[in-house]
C-alpha cells in the first residue's frame, strides 16, 4: 500500500525547525505501519511499545535526562540509538512520563528523530500538554486516491492526479472510476478492509474486518475508564448511545446533530461531555454552523449548532448495515439513507484538503452541506448523491451572497464549470482543492 502521509513525514525528517513528532488518528488507520515504513529510509529503526512493554515506562518515571532514557532504552532493547536511528514511541499514551519527556528531547536533544503515536492519543493531548514542544501530523483511513493504487487502479489515480482544467471527463475514465468509488464506499477506508479487499476480492472478509474495528472502538468506550467510578460506567453508556445514534443522525433530512435521537428526552448538557470523548479520540468530526460565510470563518461558528460525522465511511455503512448489494443497483449505493454515506465520503475528503476544519451554512429552510476556506476564498459545497443536480439551497446562498466568486457542486455528474458553479464528479473529492484554484483563475 501506498500513504501519502510518508511524503509529510518526508518533510519532518529535513526540516530545520524539526521538533519530536506525534502522529495523531483513530485507531487502525495506519499510524505504526506509516511510521515503521517510514523507518526503512533510516539506517536503523528503535521501536519501543508501552502498551506491550511495561517495563520501558519505568525509564521515563525516574529520569528527565534524555541521555540516561536513550542508554537505558539502547540496553533493554540490545540496540544501538544514534542519531541515524529513527526511535518509535508506539501506544505513547499509555505513558504519561514518556509524553513528557518529549519537552526534554526538544530542548535538550533536537539532533534525534522521535516519532510517537498511540491509540486514543488525542484524548491523552487533550488534558494538557507542553505547546510548542511536538510537532503534529494527522493521518486519516485511506483516502479514495490511495484506495485506487492498493487496487491496483495506479492508472485512474495518474490520471485524476493530472487534471488541470474543470473540463469534462472521456467516458473510459469516468464510467471505471464511478465503479471504484462504489467498491470504496463498501470497504471504506481503514487499511485492514483494504487489505483483504484487494488480496481476496470477498466481501464478507471485508465485513469481517470492519465488524472487528467496530467492536474494538466500542471496547476503547470503557477500556480507559475506571469501572470502580460509577460515574465513570454511567458515561461509558452515554458514549455508545451517542456512538449507536450515528446512522440514525445521518439519515435524517436535516443532519444537525439532536441529543434527543441518542434518547428520548436527552439534554446537551448531560451528554457533551461524552460526545466530546468521541471526538477526541478522532472517532467522529464535528461541523459547526456558521452564521455568515466570511473570513475567518471560525469567527462565526455557531458551537450549539453542528452536525456529527463518522471517521470512515466504510465503517458507517458497516455500523448502519446497508449491505454491499447495494453495490450492483445503479447509483443506490451513493443515494442509501439520504446520502449520508456520500456526505461523510466528501468530508473525509475535504478534511485532507483545506486548512481548518469545514462548516455548514443554513438559513430555514435552506442549507449548504459544507463551506470551505480556499486561501482567501469563502466556496460553499453542495454534495449530490445522483445526477439530479437541481440545488434550491445554494441558488438561495448564492442569492443571499452574490459576491460568493465560486460555488461547488459535487455530484454523479461530468467535470465541469459554468458561471459560478463547479460540477466535480464525487470520485474527484480528493483533487478539489486543485480544482478550486483552476476554477477561480479562470
Amino acid at each position: 500500500m501506498k500513504r501519502f502521509i510518508l511524503e509529510d513525514l518526508r518533510k519532518w525528517r529535513v526540516s530545520k525547525y524539526r521538533k519530536p513528532l506525534i502522529l495523531r488518528g483513530a485507531r487502525q488507520v495506519g499510524k505504526t505501519w506509516a511510521l515503521k515504513e517510514f523507518g526503512k529510509e533510516f539506517a536503523n529503526v528503535a521501536y519501543f511499545n508501552f502498551d506491550e512493554s511495561e517495563e520501558y515506562r519505568q525509564f521515563f518515571e525516574t529520569t528527565k535526562d534524555v541521555g540516561r532514557i536513550l542508554q537505558n532504552l539502547s540496553f533493554a532493547s540490545g540496540q544501538s540509538i544514534n542519531t541515524d536511528t529513527l526511535i518509535i514511541f508506539d501506544e505513547i499514551q499509555s505513558c504519561n512520563s514518556a509524553l513528557n519527556s518529549l519537552k526534554y528531547f526538544c530542548e535538550n536533544a533536537p539532533e534525534y528523530y522521535v516519532a510517537c503515536a498511540g491509540s486514543l492519543l488525542g484524548l491523552a493531548l487533550s488534558k494538557g500538554f507542553p505547546v510548542g514542544k511536538v510537532d503534529f501530523l494527522d493521518i486519516g483511513p485511506m483516502t479514495f486516491s490511495e484506495f485506487l493504487i492498493a487496487n491496483g487502479d495506479q492508472t485512474l489515480f495518474c490520471y485524476l492526479n493530472s487534471l488541470g482544467a474543470a473540463e469534462p471527463i472521456p467516458d473510459a475514465f469516468f464510467n471505471p472510476l464511478c465503479e471504484k468509488l462504489k467498491m470504496y464506499f463498501v470497504t471504506g477506508g481503514m487499511p485492514e478492509a483494504v487489505l483483504r479487499w484487494t488480496a481476496d476480492r470477498d466481501v464478507s472478509l471485508v465485513n469481517n474486518a470492519l465488524d472487528g474495528i467496530l467492536g474494538a472502538y466500542q471496547k476503547d468506550f470503557g477500556k480507559h475508564h475506571d469501572d470502580a467510578d460509577e460515574s465513570r460506567r454511567h458515561d461509558v453508556q452515554k458514549i455508545n448511545l451517542i456512538w449507536n445514534s450515528l446512522p440514525s443522525q445521518l439519515a435524517r433530512e436535516n443532519k444537525k446533530f439532536l441529543y434527543s435521537v441518542v434518547r428520548g428526552g436527552a439534554r446537551a448538557r448531560e451528554y457533551e461531555d461524552s460526545l466530546q470523548w468521541l471526538v477526541d479520540a478522532d472517532l467522529v468530526t464535528k461541523v459547526f454552523r456558521i452564521s455568515k460565510p466570511a473570513l475567518p470563518l471560525s469567527a462565526y461558528e455557531q458551537t450549539d449548532c453542528f452536525k456529527i460525522y463518522h471517521g470512515d465511511v466504510g465503517l458507517l455503512r458497516r455500523q448502519s448495515r446497508l449491505s454491499h448489494t447495494a453495490f450492483a443497483e445503479g447509483n443506490r449505493l451513493f443515494s442509501e439513507f439520504k446520502g449520508a454515506l456520500t456526505e461523510n465520503f466528501v468530508l473525509q475528503s475535504i478534511l485532507r484538503q483545506f486548512d481548518g476544519k469545514p462548516n455548514y451554512w443554513a438559513q430555514a429552510p435552506y442549507e449548504v452541506d459544507f463551506v470551505v476556506q480556499s486561501d482567501n476564498d469563502v466556496v460553499p459545497v453542495e454534495v449530490k448523491s445522483s445526477e439530479n443536480v437541481s440545488s434550491v439551497s445554494l441558488k438561495n446562498y448564492l442569492d443571499f451572497y452574490p459576491e460568493t466568486p465560486l460555488a461547488v457542486r459535487l455530484s454523479m455528474r461530468n467535470l465541469s464549470h459554468d458561471g459560478k458553479i463547479l460540477n466535480v464528479p464525487l470520485f474527484a473529492a480528493d483533487q478539489l482543492h486543485k480544482l478550486i484554484n483552476i476554477a477561480l483563475r479562470k
